[in-house]
């Protein structure tokens, strides 16, 4: 499946103008169940530190620049680097940003396997990063190096239990960029005792409710779109139709405790 091409596609329509993106980012909030759980781990961090605090936060792979944005906007004193390897990306983002007076945050190329700056972060996100870099110890270890004592690292990826909707051994990933289908709860919290965390909480997200809603929003519109760009001028009658039971399944996902699914969120303190 041909997602970043997707994903190219629907980001070069709607950074044409500021109030497209706005939209493109509220509708990613919105659509993609990863947001739900990652918000609401966010609100709980916020709610810990002094509102008066300066946080400094990493935005580890920041793609889009979704996260960053939402950041910047609830959190007008914290001080955000959002780094990635796509040139294009990070131009486009440092130009909406600062189009947007939005000075918190500065855009950076960087190289995850490579990049670190010690001490200096109190909060990063790592959101569906992982599982496209095949040197994710090296990428651990560099980001346990980056944070201050007491750091958050907040990790979103999938899971081995059909993550990438891979259901059967030798399955192929729904996203063929991934360089891994999914961690295991244990594999990924050994791996990260090893880059030196000590506290780690692995959550599984897209339970049963998740991963229905996933296939609604996500699944079914981007294979559509693989097949004709045509599909486009139809999704906006595909998601009225779709959208009210999608947010019923995103919220049940979210406050029900699963015992297994899709996706892992995981927290771990430095």
């Amino acid at each position: 499946m041909h997602y970043d091409p997707v994903k190219r596609f629907l980001g070069s329509l709607f950074n044409r103008h500021p109030i497209s993106r706005k939209l493109f980012y509220r509708l990613l909030d919105i659509l993609l169940l990863r947001s739900w759980h990652l918000h609401k781990a966010l609100r709980a961090y916020r709610s810990s530190v002094p509102k008066d605090r300066e946080v400094h936060v990493l935005d580890a792979g920041s793609g889009l620049g979704q996260h960053s944005w939402y950041l910047a906007r609830k959190n007008p004193a914290w001080h955000i680097t959002a780094v990635d390897i796509k040139e294009e990306e990070l131009e486009s983002c440092a130009s909406f940003f600062s189009g947007q007076q939005l000075t918190n945050v500065v855009f950076e190329k960087q190289d995850l396997t490579s990049y670190f700056k010690p001490d200096a972060f109190d909060l990063v996100l790592s959101v569906d990063v992982m599982e496209h870099i095949e040197e994710d110890e090296q990428v651990f270890s560099r980001l346990y190096a980056s944070m201050k004592k007491g750091g958050l690292l907040l990790i979103s990826t999938p899971s081995d239990q059909g993550g990438s909707d891979v259901r059967h051994p030798g399955g192929v990933s729904f996203i063929e960029e991934h360089v891994r289908d999914g961690y295991a709860a244990e594999e990924l919290k050994q791996k990260l005792q090893k880059a030196g965390f000590k506290t780690i909480e692995t959550h599984y997200t897209y339970g049963k409710p998740g991963s229905i809603a996933w296939r609604l929003s996500v699944k079914y519109p981007i294979s559509l779109l693989n097949r004709s760009k045509a599909f486009l001028l139809l999704l906006p009658l595909y998601y009225i139709f779709v959208m009210p039971p999608v947010l019923i399944l995103n919220k049940l996902d979210v406050v029900i405790k699963h015992k297994k699914g899709t996706g892992l969120l995981v927290k771990a303190w430095k």
